[in-house]
Order: structure tokens, then C-alpha cells, then sequence
């Protein structure tokens, strides 16, 4: 194909816009049409290549600008995985790079062909009749990341383990009846089997494990309607990608690998823009289970670097995802033969009460001020297998900024013989055991505090030594240590002394002449509890430590490294920071992992009541007051808020 000048994006975009549905179509044509692509080439990512962050900063608008699309590659004749960048500014490819030695991400597209694989091979069908299953239709088959044990024979191929269920009909909950003892191993370049691993028939779980309204029986009769009502539309508005909301402005985007992406957050504040991210994402997440008995001793699936949280969203619904007055807006990604896809509904905008804000009574006069909260909420949701994952940002009038994971789905299940019980995990229902497992999400938060340049502390409370300046010893203070190089900066949570980080500005002081901040501090957490040589913390070394803080260098994007799947491991966060480079006054990012410690029980089946795990940014020092002073009152429902004649809530 001869190339030609409409081969090229010449409408002007933000610098940081996602790619559209029309770029990614063209990046595709450009690809083919440069490097004639053939069947044989998988499109595992195309997604924005960000440009450099002093062509961000410094961008105005209607200033042309230059559009790239990064590319990941993967031959599956030859096994070869290749790293492209396109401009679509100039219609062409600007670079070709083979890159040896990985494994791309598992794409969507090679689930579906892998099920079908495993349910059509002759020896599995056979294993399938052993245990009385003729009806392939029933059989669901999960495929697994095999990640790196070692194992020669499984060097330099594309593989995956492929876990089997057995659903009553189409539409039950497969994950009932798990096919335990049989397992199949499948090379994803070739779609072929290349091992079976089957120890013998296990009994099936007598119980259904259904959970829809038509199966559960009599629904509840006492819940009535609650309906979240703004006669007057939602206090937000969008443009593009851009969201103005109080004092808020945010930037999002989206992609295959991270998902949901937070650009250039700051908050107006007496009319000056102030940063204070510039931008944070999903770095990692990683599910290790507990279980020491094959085959579940490999189960510590990377879910982001492995899958891609962004390829699995679910498309959201009103009235059941999200609540209210909401805005909606769509995922434009390729799957591996190159097609456009959209996710529909992939983002979800909306508001919501949260309580009081603040709150006096005075109680010598009677009189009585208060305010309540609102926050904005922008979220996504994935589906990874068995587990729903829903990831949300919160934006509060008051400058506070929260992450919160929610997880729900349905646990990983095998069978059990009857009347017996597993140490690595419970019962959840008869002769159904599910192990015990971990949930581990890992956050870029590249800081901007104010300003490019910041510095990181750490604050730990000390209790005062009793003596006659602490005669009843209640005494306590907090000490500030600055974090000069990474080394310094790779800690851990400690509740004994109330710890969490601040990240300052160095260069900015608030009236009371200290240095402008946001801390950060913790919700739930954990720890690993896999050995420090095992094959999960060798891939997964960040994992190690809750909290890291490195200078910005934009080839650091994720904890994992950039090709975590089948990865031996000593790449990432934990290699980077054995340089030990200065990141005080410097432009740092930082990376908090939080952790949740998953003992199951039979409250979890069969479909899992909703967890959630979080962690806070909050301004300390960063206004000179309280900065939802000026929230106004609400409107009183009730003849109780009068006060003085007046009928709002003051």
C-alpha cells in the first residue's frame, strides 16, 4: 500500500486526550500498511503515547501538537514480541524495536480461542466423559497466567493453565461445581494443548451456588425506592476529558493496561489553579494465593501487567453500576486483530452525599452551624476472571482526594471429598473449599504538589518520656523525618506510631510560614506472606514494602516492570531503587501498595459481599484554612432547622 497524505490526524487534540476510535483505526492501517503485518500479528496495546511532561505543562490551547500511539506487538508464528511507536501527526512509523525475551499482556481474544481449544481436544473430552460431562456447552474454562516456577520446558513458550467448571445450564454459577484434579496446559501461539495433568475423579459439589432474583427464591418486600434526585442537574461540567467540579479541575484518561488515569488534578483556590497530582493510575495489582497444593500453588495472577484491568471493564448501567444524575463516557481500545472496540459506559461521573462536612453547635446560644459533604466520584469497574474489581477516585470539597478499591465477585473455588477439610482455606458450602488469598494493588501517584519540585517526610507519633514536664504521662508528639534518597524512602506502615508521609513543597510556605503539603495515610493493609525467594516476591519484589518514593523518569511506569507476564522477576520498583538517586526537592513519584488479607468464609458464597480497601491524600498545610468554609447551607427539609426565622440547615 502506497502511502497517503490522509494517512495523518490533523484535528488538534489535548495532549493527554486518549486515542480515539478513528487514531487507533489509523494507527492500526499504518502498521499494516509500513511493516505488512499478516495474520500471524497480534495487537497486544495501542494506546497514547503521553508526551513529555514540559509539552504538557506548557500547552495551550489550539496549539498543534503531535499525536503518537505506542504499540505492543506480538508475532505468534515466531514468538517475537515488538514495540512500535506511530505518529499519527505524520502518518508514519517512527519506530520498530524488538524487544526479546517477553511475553506480551494475555488478550482478550486468546481466552475465547483457549476455551475452545480445551473443550475440543479428544483427550480432554475424554477426561470431560470420565467424570459424566458430555455436554461441552456446560463447560466453562478459565484460563490462568502460568507465571515463572522455573520450569524449562515452559521457557520461551506462550502458556497458560486452564482451570475447568462445570455450570448446570448456560447461565448458572459455574463456579460451583469446579472440575478439581483436571488441568490442562495451553500454548497460546500455537492454540494448542501440550499438557494434561489429571489426578483422578473428584466428587461434585451438591449445591447450585446460584444467585440470580429467578433462582435465590422470595425477594425481599421491604425495600422501597430510594432515588437520588438534582431537579437542576449535576454541579460538574465536562469537556472532552476535562472535568470542572467546585474547585476542582481533573483531567482522566483510559487505556488497556492501567485502566482509569488521573492528569493534571489541582484546586482553585482564592482563583489560583493549584497542582497537586500530575497524574496517578493503577500501577500493578497482584492476587497471591495461599495454597500450597497444586494447582493452585501457582496462583498469583498480576492482573494489570497480565490481563489488563482497562481491556476487561465492564460497561456500566444506570440505576444498578452508578446512582443519580450521571455522565457516562466510552473506552475506545483494539483487541489483537487490530478491530476498534468500544466499551460503552466504561467511566462513570456522578455525585454524591457523603455526610456532614463540618459541623458547631454552640451550646451557650443555641446556635447551630453545619454543612454537609458532597464528593465526586469517578470510577470504572473490571471483571478479571472470577472477581469484579470496581476503582474509584473521590474528589472532596475540602481538598481531599481518597482511592478506594471495591471487590466483589465470586472466589476461586475447587471441590473437596466429602467430610474433609483444608488447612490453606474453608468450606464455603458442602465439599466446596475456597483458599485463602491476597489482593494487592499498587499506586503511581506522581506528585505535583503545588509546584514540579517536592519533598517527601515521614511522620511518626512519639510518646513522652513521663517526667515533670509530663507529670500524668499523656504526653505525645509527632516527629518529621525528611526521606533524602530512595533507600531512605522504602518503609513500611507502623501503627505504634501512627504513621503516614507527607509530600511537600519546599519552595512554598503557607501564612504560618510552614511548607505547603498533602499527606498520605492508610486504610486496610497487609503483608505478603510468601518468602522472599519465592517465585511471586522475585516477580513481585514492591511488594515488599507498603510505601516507595523514586525521582520522575518516564520509562518507570509500572512496579512489575513492563512485561510482568512470565517474568522471572528483578525488574521494577525494587531494581530501580537500588540507585539510590536523591529525591529531595526533586520531581518524585510515589508508589503505596495496599493490601487486602482475604480468610474466606461461607458469607462469601456465592457471590462476594462487597470489600473495599482505600487510601487518602489530605492537605496538611496546603490552604491557610479550612477550605469548605464556603460551602453554602443546605436547604432544611424539616421545621427542626429554623433557626431565627431562617429555614436552611445554619
Amino acid at each position: 500500500m502506497e502511502k497517503t497524505s490522509s494517512m495523518k490526524v490533523t484535528r488538534e487534540k489535548h495532549p493527554l486526550d486518549p486515542l480515539t476510535a478513528e487514531e487507533l483505526k489509523l494507527t492500526v492501517q499504518i502498521l499494516k500498511r509500513d511493516k505488512g503485518l499478516d495474520d500471524h500479528y497480534r495487537f497486544a496495546n495501542i494506546s497514547l503515547l503521553e508526551p513529555a511532561k514540559s509539552i504538557v505543562l506548557d500547552y495551550r490551547d489550539e496549539e498543534q501538537i503531535k499525536r503518537e500511539a505506542f504499540c505492543i506487538i506480538l508475532h505468534n508464528q515466531e514468538g517475537k514480541t515488538y514495540e512500535a511507536v506511530v505518529s499519527l501527526t505524520e502518518g508514519s512509523i517512527t519506530s520498530w524495536k524488538l524487544i526479546p525475551g517477553v511475553q506480551p499482556s494475555i488478550m482478550a481474544d486468546e481466552f475465547m480461542e483457549c476455551q475452545e481449544v480445551v473443550k475440543s481436544h479428544p483427550e480432554m473430552i475424554k477426561a470431560f466423559a470420565k467424570r459424566g460431562l458430555t455436554n461441552m456447552d456446560n463447560i466453562m474454562v478459565d484460563p490462568w497466567s502460568a507465571g515463572n516456577f522455573g520450569i524449562e520446558e515452559e521457557v520461551d513458550v506462550r502458556i497458560v493453565r486452564a482451570l475447568c467448571y462445570y455450570r448446570t445450564s448456560l447461565y448458572d454459577n459455574g463456579y460451583a461445581r469446579p472440575i478439581s484434579g483436571l488441568y490442562v496446559l495451553v500454548d497460546l501461539n500455537k492454540m494448542e494443548v501440550i499438557k494434561i495433568v489429571d489426578k483422578g475423579v473428584i466428587p461434585f459439589p451438591p449445591l447450585d451456588g446460584n444467585y440470580t432474583p429467578d433462582q435465590v427464591g422470595d425477594m425481599r418486600q421491604d425495600v422501597k425506592p430510594l432515588e437520588i434526585v438534582q431537579p437542576k442537574g449535576p454541579s460538574f461540567t465536562t469537556e472532552g476529558h476535562v472535568i470542572d467540579w467546585q474547585k476542582w479541575n481533573i483531567r482522566f484518561g483510559f487505556n488497556s493496561r492501567e485502566g482509569l488515569v488521573l492528569h493534571t488534578v489541582s484546586y482553585n483556590d482564592d482563583g489560583v489553579q493549584r497542582p497537586i497530582l500530575y497524574r496517578a493510575s493503577l500501577s500493578e495489582m497482584v492476587v497471591p494465593y495461599g495454597d500450597p497444593t497444586d494447582p493452585v500453588n501457582r496462583n498469583n495472577a498480576f492482573d494489570a501487567g497480565e490481563y489488563g484491568i482497562g481491556m476487561l471493564a465492564n460497561s456500566l448501567e444506570l440505576g444498578c453500576d452508578c446512582l443519580g444524575e450521571i455522565k457516562y463516557f466510552d473506552a475506545n481500545l483494539v483487541d489483537s486483530k487490530g478491530n476498534v472496540i468500544q466499551i460503552k459506559n466504561a467511566i462513570c461521573l456522578h455525585e454524591e452525599d457523603f455526610g456532614i462536612g463540618w459541623k458547631h453547635t454552640d451550646w451557650r446560644t443555641g446556635h447551630v452551624e453545619v454543612r454537609r459533604s458532597r464528593r465526586l466520584v469517578l470510577s470504572s469497574i473490571s471483571t478479571v476472571g472470577n472477581y469484579e474489581y470496581g476503582f474509584y477516585w473521590y474528589f472532596f470539597q475540602d481538598g481531599t482526594i481518597q482511592f478506594e478499591v471495591k471487590l466483589t465477585g465470586i472466589l476461586h473455588t475447587q471441590a473437596i471429598e466429602p467430610d474433609r477439610k483444608h488447612p490453606h482455606g474453608n468450606l464455603v458450602a458442602p465439599q466446596l473449599f475456597a483458599a485463602h488469598h491476597q489482593h494487592f494493588f499498587n499506586m503511581r501517584l506522581d506528585m505535583m504538589v503545588d509546584g514540579m519540585n517536592n519533598s517527601v517526610y515521614e511522620v511518626n507519633t512519639k510518646s513522652m518520656e513521663k517526667g515533670p514536664d509530663n507529670p500524668y504521662g499523656n504526653g505525645f508528639y509527632p516527629v518529621s523525618t525528611l526521606l533524602k534518597n530512595e533507600s531512605e524512602a522504602v518503609r513500611d506502615l507502623d501503627l505504634r506510631t501512627a504513621r503516614f508521609w507527607k509530600i511537600v513543597n519546599p519552595s512554598k510556605k503557607n501564612r504560618l510560614g510552614e511548607p505547603v503539603g498533602y499527606k498520605l495515610f492508610a486504610g486496610e493493609n497487609c503483608f505478603p506472606f510468601a518468602h522472599d525467594d519465592s517465585p511471586l516476591l522475585k516477580r513481585a519484589g514492591f511488594l515488599k514494602h507498603h510505601f516507595w518514593v523514586t525521582p520522575f523518569d518516564p520509562d518507570e511506569q509500572f512496579a512489575s516492570g513492563r512485561y510482568p507476564n512470565q517474568h522471572a522477576g528483578g525488574e521494577g520498583l525494587e531494581d530501580w531503587v537500588k540507585a539510590d538517586r536523591s529525591i529531595e526537592n526533586e520531581d518524585v513519584v510515589v508508589w503505596y501498595n495496599m493490601g487486602h488479607h482475604h480468610i474466606t468464609r461461607p458469607e462469601d458464597w456465592p457471590v462476594m459481599p462487597t470489600a473495599y480497601i482505600s487510601f487518602i491524600l489530605k492537605p496538611t498545610g496546603f490552604f491557610n484554612r479550612n477550605p469548605a468554609l464556603d460551602v453554602p447551607p443546605s436547604k432544611a427539609k424539616n421545621s427542626a432547622c429554623q433557626v431565627d426565622g431562617h429555614t436552611s440547615c445554619h
